[in-house]
C-alpha cells in the first residue's frame, strides 16, 4: 500500500475527518545517470560549503533569504510557529460549482482517504454530497513548507484533491506570445466553414487507453539497440508551416483524408467487433457442448490473473548490479 505524502484533519463545516493526502499519478520520464564523458563515472551533486569548499550535513543546513547586503536566516522551527498547525488542518472555506473553475488553474491531483475505518461514513457522506451536487471544496494548507490552494471533488467513489495555482500565478496570452491574432483578424467564410469540417469529421469519443507515451518506448528502444551494438532509425522532420496561399487545398485534403480514415476505421471497429461477437458465440457453444460431454471450460478468471501477474512482474524487473562490481557505458552502440 502507498505511504501517504500529508496527512491531517480535514473540516467542513462543523464535521471533521482525519484523511491522508496520497499521489494520484505516475510519470513516465526516463530516468538517468549522470556520466563524465567517455567514462562509467557517476556525477554526485554534494552540498558544499561555497566558501570553504567542505561538505555541509544537512542538519546544518538553514533558510536564508537574500534582502540584498545580507541573509535573513530562518529556522525551520520559525515557520512552523508563525503558523500553528496549519501544516496538519485542511479547512473548506466554501463550495464552488465545478463549471466555474478554468481548467487552466489546475495544476496535480492526489487521492484523498479516510485514516480509519471508523471515519468511513464521515467520509462517504461528504463525497457523495459533492457528486450529487456537482461541487467542489475550495481550501488551503500547508504540505511540505508551502501553501496551496485546492479544489476537493467526488471522483468514481473517491475524494480527490487538486492543487490550484493562485491567480496571480496565471499569465496574460497577450503579454507572453508574440504576434497572436486579435478579435479583429480576418477569416474567410470559405475556410472557416471548411476548418469546421475537419473538426466534425476527426471528431471522437474520449477514450485515455488509446494514447501511450510513443517518446518513452522510443528511449527505451534506443537504449536497448545501443546496448546490443545496433542502430535505429531517426525520426521523420516536423511538417512545414502551412503556406496562407494554400490554405484552402490544404483543408479540403485535410477533410477528406479524415473522411476516409473515419470509413476505414469504421469498418475496421464493426469487423473487430463481429469477431470478437463470433468468437464469444463459438466460445459459448463450446463451453455448452464440452459441458454436456462432462469436461468443463477453462476459467477465464485464471487466464486474466496469469496476464496482469506477468505484466507486473515485467514492470517492476530491474537490472541489479553486484556491490564493488564496475559499471560499463555504451555510448556508439559497443560494450565499453
Amino acid at each position: 500500500m502507498a505511504r501517504p505524502v500529508w496527512t491531517g484533519v480535514l473540516t467542513f463545516g462543523l464535521v471533521s475527518v482525519p484523511i491522508g493526502v496520497y499521489t494520484a499519478t505516475d510519470s513516465h520520464t526516463p530516468h538517468f545517470h549522470q556520466l563524465q564523458r567517455g567514462t562509467a563515472d557517476r556525477i554526485r551533486n554534494r552540498r558544499v560549503n561555497e566558501r570553504t569548499g567542505k561538505e555541509v550535513d544537512a542538519d546544518d543546513i538553514v533558510k536564508g533569504y537574500d534582502v540584498g547586503e545580507e541573509y535573513v536566516v530562518v529556522e525551520p522551527a520559525e515557520l512552523e510557529e508563525i503558523a500553528p498547525g496549519r501544516s496538519k488542518a485542511l479547512e473548506i472555506r466554501g463550495f464552488v460549482d465545478l463549471d466555474e473553475i478554468d481548467p487552466i488553474f489546475f495544476d496535480r491531483t492526489y487521492y484523498v482517504g479516510p485514516r480509519g475505518k471508523e471515519y468511513a461514513t464521515v467520509y462517504a457522506l461528504l463525497e457523495r454530497a459533492l457528486d450529487k451536487t456537482h461541487r467542489a471544496g475550495v481550501a488551503t494548507f500547508v504540505m511540505r513548507g508551502r501553501e496551496y490552494l485546492v479544489a476537493l471533488k467526488s471522483e468514481d467513489g473517491v475524494l480527490t484533491l487538486h492543487t490550484l495555482h493562485w491567480a496571480d500565478e496565471i499569465r496574460d496570452p497577450r503579454e507572453e506570445i508574440p504576434d497572436l491574432p486579435s478579435s479583429r483578424t480576418k477569416t474567410g467564410a470559405k475556410e472557416l466553414k471548411m476548418a469546421e469540417q475537419v473538426v466534425s469529421a476527426l471528431g471522437m469519443a474520449w477514450d485515455p487507453e488509446e494514447f501511450h507515451d510513443t517518446y518513452q518506448e522510443k528511449v527505451a528502444a534506443l537504449i536497448k539497440a545501443k546496448q546490443a551494438g545496433e542502430t535505429v532509425d531517426k525520426a521523420e522532420p516536423p511538417a512545414e508551416a502551412t503556406n496562407v496561399v494554400d490554405l484552402t487545398e490544404a483543408l479540403r485534403a485535410s477533410v477528406e483524408r479524415a473522411r476516409g480514415e473515419r470509413k476505414r476505421t469504421g469498418a475496421g471497429s464493426r469487423a473487430k467487433s463481429g469477431a470478437r461477437s463470433g468468437a464469444r458465440s463459438r466460445a459459448k457453444s463450446g463451453a455448452k457442448s464440452g459441458t454436456r460431454s462432462g469436461a468443463k471450460p477453462e476459467a477465464k478468471s485464471g487466464t486474466k490473473t496469469a496476464g496482469r501477474s506477468r505484466t507486473r512482474a515485467g514492470k517492476g524487473t530491474k537490472s541489479r548490479t553486484e556491490p564493488g562490481a564496475k559499471k560499463r557505458t555504451s555510448t556508439s552502440g559497443k560494450a565499453a
